[in-house]
């Protein structure tokens, strides 16, 4: 069972990899790992907002809050509202999301760590679907954990050209103490490639209460993506 699993996961994680450059899309967001903590719950907030984008409205900024918890110690299940705002369209409230993680190895069990992400929404004021799955991958390497992510989306819809869309994000970080881990992160998708670096860490208290933290600066590598991606993230976990 458990070569069965390396062999799926290697084999998804070559073909999601192999559709990166068929991307769109601003893919600039949350980069997950593959864990999941038996009886957790979590509150989530995240902002995403980017600044100078050639071929887009500019100042586009992205907001999700969500409610999460594990099913068990493999299934993770997470529900966010999404909104968005531009420099011409105030704030909306934009869509509804379902989000599953899946952890399908043991940390340690392997070369690497394995898991999957699943997730469906629906755009509020507008007949817009979307579905989308994926691979994520970690590896630990002395004090640095290296973190990769492999979706695929498809959208479809009255009020939207259907297509598939896929992204890679990558993340590097140095584990220097529990407080403050410094790194790097890599977005690929057909309007995105930027790279930038990140801070985050944790602040612990009580038996389980625990606040993680992410903020980081991504700067463009071509003219199609946004000159300054600026993103935040808490999350709350109890």
């Amino acid at each position: 069972m458990r070569h069965q699993i390396s062999i799926i996961s290697a084999l998804l994680a070559g073909f999601l990899l192999s559709t990166v450059t068929a991307a769109d899309g601003i893919v600039i967001d949350k980069v997950y790992h593959p864990y999941v903590q038996a009886t957790e719950q979590e509150l989530e907030f995240r902002a995403v907002i980017q600044d100078s984008q050639k071929y887009f409205p500019d100042d586009n900024q992205l907001y999700r809050f969500a409610y999460g918890r594990s099913l068990n110690d493999r299934w993770f299940a997470e529900i966010y509202l999404t909104g968005d705002r531009n420099e011409n369209v105030g704030f909306d409230l934009r869509a509804v999301e379902l989000e599953m993680k899946w952890q399908l190895t043991e940390q340690g069990e392997y070369w690497a760590d394995w898991g999957m992400l699943f997730e469906v929404s629906k755009t509020i004021d507008e007949n817009i679907y979307e579905v989308a799955g994926g691979v994520i991958v970690e590896k630990e390497l002395g004090n640095w954990s290296h973190t990769a992510n492999f979706i695929v989306e498809q959208e479809w819809g009255t009020d939207i050209i259907d297509e598939i869309e896929s992204a890679l994000n990558v993340q590097s970080r140095y584990r220097y103490n529990t407080f403050f881990e410094p790194g790097i992160e890599f977005f690929k998708g057909q309007d995105t490639f930027a790279i930038g670096p990140v801070i985050m860490g944790d602040l612990r208290w009580g038996m389980r209460q625990k606040l993680h933290w992410e903020t980081g600066a991504i700067f463009a590598l071509d003219e199609k993506s946004p000159d300054l991606t600026l993103k935040v993230l808490f999350e709350y976990e109890f």
